[in-house]
């Protein structure tokens, strides 16, 4: 599959179009940086002529500052037109693609030929290079576990400038610190990984109303025992009996007796129309969204078969959503809170969250988590993951602050997709890995060339 050079989601670019010299860039969540980015097809040849380039960057659709680079090294090589298909094979599943192909051009291509990615995040606008280095994961963690598991092999370019492939088998320290490594060991060229065939491309969705976080807790569990694919939202505005109420998903691939007849259309994007001043996501606010949303969804258990991208993407429903929460932005405060912590840690991380000024979330989105994958910094372990909206306001870092103290003591951790504010120290606490990532780091890369605003704030070695 051949890609215009020039097309980027959504709009097409003409060569004079393409974006020269310094410019401001954005994370997600409206973090910015100036950047030199650079637009290309040849990612290997263009990193040969630029050795000076700190980082890899898709579509910039982490939530924070880890696709943003530092003031000192602003050079950034955008992978988006190197989207190539390279190799599939329809027995197998196995797909081979550039690095900056992104999901929903891999959901357009194979939904409809019965095949679905083994494990999508949140969005379906990020690239396999990002899924890999965030080391993704989704709705069916407690079944698939993260992306990582399920790639076979990456083409990389080192720091050296070196060009090799690893896998799992092939330098597999390298390959498991590249999986959740954040950009940070070498530039992902190529991704190769297996497909997951599909008995439909609908899903039957179930969803239940939850009276409050404990039963939360309990209700995930089961479901996960039932469900492939399971997750969450919860009220974190509401307090004592009501605390975390909200609505459990989960959901499977329609059978396909169960499924409808035609395949599933494109579904209509509107963009968010302006941005909203900053004031205008507050607690009165939050409140009032969570009130309704609770009570669009009635009580019982409630079945229904829908469209895939509702089930997996519902914030894609809305391009532009970020602009609600204004110029100052938001950072999503994402954690996971171990099994071992006991049944009561969400409500004690929803207890502290909600006695913190501005500690008020549109959304918040809960999932359960299965075993720790192998990538040396991969986010999910077994336990529940809490993820949470915020608008940033003068107390964020005061806020990131205390539940970082909370999510220590609780001996869980956060994503780094989603990070804005966590201190290198918090982090350091709570991972208990990072000396080994930074050993391997310092072996393939021990001047440092490849790093990123994030790993500037988070990693003292730097």
């Amino acid at each position: 599959m051949k890609s215009n050079p020039h097309r980027q989601l959504g709009h097409f670019l003409l060569a004079s179009d393409v974006p020269k010299g310094r410019q401001e860039i954005y994370g997600f969540g409206r973090h910015a940086a100036m950047a030199d980015e650079l637009y290309t097809e040849r990612l290997e040849g263009t990193l040969d002529d630029n050795s000076d380039v700190s980082l890899s960057r898709g579509l910039g659709r982490s939530y924070g500052d880890s696709s943003l680079p530092t003031a000192a090294h602003p050079k950034v090589l955008n992978t988006t037109f190197a989207d190539r298909i390279l190799d599939f094979n329809p027995a197998t599943g196995l797909l081979r693609a550039e690095a900056g192909l992104s999901l929903v051009r891999i959901n357009q291509r194979f939904l409809r030929d019965g095949f679905f990615p083994p494990v999508t995040p949140g969005t379906q606008y990020v690239t396999l290079g990002g899924m890999v280095a965030a080391d993704v994961h989704g709705k069916g963690h407690h079944v698939a576990g993260t992306f990582g598991e399920h790639v076979t092999r990456l083409k990389m370019r080192l720091a050296s400038g070196d060009v090799l492939w690893i896998s799992p088998n092939e330098k597999s320290e390298l390959f498991w610190a590249t999986v959740g490594g954040m950009g940070l060991t070498g530039h992902i060229l190529e991704v190769e990984f297996r497909m997951q065939k599909i008995p439909s491309p609908w899903i039957m969705m179930e969803t239940e109303r939850i009276s409050n976080i404990d039963a939360f807790q309990v209700a995930l569990g089961e479901a996960a025992t039932k469900s492939p694919y399971t997750m969450g939202w919860i009220d974190c505005a509401s307090s004592g009996s009501k605390m975390g109420r909200g609505v459990l998903m989960s959901g499977r691939w329609a059978k396909p007796d169960e499924a409808r007849a035609h395949k599933p259309g494109k579904l209509a994007r509107p963009t968010f129309p302006f941005e909203l001043p900053s004031w205008a996501v507050n607690r009165l606010t939050v409140s009032a969204f969570n009130e309704l949303y609770f009570r669009m969804h009635p009580k019982g258990v409630h079945r229904s078969v829908v469209h895939p991208e509702k089930f997996f993407y519902p914030l894609d429903a809305v391009r532009e959503w970020n602009r609600l929460y204004g110029k100052r932005g938001f950072t999503q405060y994402q954690c996971v809170l171990p099994r071992s912590a006991g049944a009561g840690s969400a409500r004690r991380f929803l207890e502290t969250l909600t006695g913190l000024p501005n500690g008020a979330s549109f959304l918040c989105v809960i999932k359960d988590c299965g075993k720790q994958g192998h990538g040396m910094l991969s986010f999910p372990m077994e336990g529940i993951s809490i993820a949470c909206d915020i608008p940033v306001r003068s107390n964020t870092q005061e806020l990131v602050d205390t539940l970082n103290q909370q999510v220590i003591a609780e001996g869980g951790r956060i994503y780094l997709a989603k990070d804005s504010f966590t201190r290198a120290e918090d982090f350091r606490q709570m991972e208990p890995r990072l000396a080994e990532f930074e050993r391997l780091r310092a072996q393939w890369d021990p001047e440092h060339k490849l790093s990123s605003a994030q790993s500037e704030r988070l990693f003292s070695s730097q």
